[in-house]
């Protein structure tokens, strides 16, 4: 898979893209990806609060902010975006807060880029979600996906990873100590865990490929190995 043939080629289509969640783990490295490749003309973040970048390289970006609770009100922060990508989750704690962010703003946010024109959106879901679950995280995972499918857009992008490796600053020990373990393994059983750069670049990788089906579930694995390619690492 050549992947410079693959970017000059997405330069020249001028396309679009928004990042929902650009504030978050995956959503910054995406956002890094997206901006180091120049894959896309035009760059917009929406989000709650404005975000500020030291980098020059992020000075061209378009930021909306808007009020989840009332996105309605904010169609045109999702008019005119060829593609979509969605890394919105909440740690908040309790049952509530979960649903009305990975569900209700997340399914919100999707229908308000289907009638914008975005043709090609993209998911960061969980392993295991299933809209049949007894888990509430699993369920709601699975039941946000399969009302995203039912909008219809020309693609639909489902990643699916397991745990999330981070790279942070400032950690607690016990988290420390699992990243280690964990990232160790990564790559010799690429089910268990996964870098969160590794989803940002097969998020990106896979908007540059042709998509073989209008509806794709990439789970951990597939996720993996599309995020070697390119790296430099």
């Amino acid at each position: 898979m050549d992947l410079n043939a693959m970017e000059e080629n997405s330069q020249q289509k001028n396309r679009t893209c928004f990042i929902l969640g650009a504030s978050g783990e995956t959503g910054t490295a995406l956002l890094k990806e997206i901006v180091e490749l120049n894959i896309f003309s035009s760059i917009t973040l929406i989000g709650r609060r404005q975000l500020t970048f030291e980098d020059k390289a992020y000075e061209n970006l378009v930021q909306k902010v808007v009020d989840f609770e009332k996105l309605g009100e904010y169609t045109e922060a999702f008019q005119g975006h060829d593609v979509g990508y969605c890394c919105l989750g909440t740690a908040k704690a309790g049952a509530e807060g979960f649903v009305r962010v990975d569900h209700d703003y997340v399914l919100k946010s999707a229908e308000l880029a289907k009638a914008g024109g975005c043709s090609h959106f993209h998911l960061e879901s969980s392993k295991g979600a299933d809209k049949t679950s007894s888990f509430l995280y699993l369920k709601t995972k699975g039941q946000v996906e399969a009302e995203i499918e039912d909008l219809g857009f020309e693609r639909f992008s489902i990643y699916r990873p397991a745990v999330l490796l981070v790279d942070r600053e400032e950690s607690r020990p016990a988290e420390w100590v699992a990243q280690k373990f964990l990232g160790a393994f990564s790559s010799v059983f690429p089910t268990m865990s996964i870098p969160i750069t590794a989803v940002a670049r097969a998020m990106v990788v896979n908007t540059l490929k042709d998509g073989e089906e209008k509806v794709e579930i990439l789970e951990n694995k597939a996720i993996y190995n599309l995020g070697k390619i390119g790296d430099k690492k």
